[in-house]
């Protein structure tokens, strides 16, 4: 899941959007995708798992198997040997893990490959995009960057 800051103009419909996909209920604090404010300058940004190389969040995870990346990168979490102890939220850089109300982590698991968050951003500030293209984008990013300081 990718977000275009430039875009997100902070509305939070993905996170009502996820909430009631996910858990039945308008409620943003129960979304699996989580809207930021950074102040300087002033953006909004929408995280969700990152589907890092070698994620923190597993290796954090104390009980065995109760966290497990995927071939495909996600994070899958089993809820039976989950006891909501937090290590993972800790562990997690980007701020993408969530504790329900069951005691239990939740993590963006894309809705099966389409995202209800991407399908209903007003702006289309969301993609959904691979490692590679993300890469890609960066090394583009600072291409550019570089020749507006030349």
């Amino acid at each position: 899941m990718a977000c275009d800051p430039e875009k997100c103009v902070g509305c939070r419909i993905c996170e009502y959007v996820c909430s009631l996909k996910k858990e039945g209920v308008f409620n943003p604090t129960k979304s699996r995708i989580r809207v930021v404010r950074i102040h300087n300058p002033p953006i909004d940004w929408a995280i969700a798992c990152r589907k890092c190389n070698d994620p923190p969040c597993v290796r954090a995870c104390p009980r065995q198997g109760a966290l497990v990346q995927r071939r495909d990168g996600l994070i899958i979490v089993d809820e039976e040997k989950c006891n909501g102890c937090g290590w993972c939220i800790e562990a997690c850089d980007f701020g993408a893990i969530a504790l329900s109300e069951g005691k239990v982590v939740v993590i963006c698991d894309t809705c099966g490959g389409e995202p209800e968050c991407i399908q209903w951003c007003p702006e289309e500030a969301l993609s959904l995009i691979t490692k590679d293209i993300l890469a890609q984008k960066a090394r583009i990013d600072v291409i550019r960057k570089l020749s507006g300081s030349i």
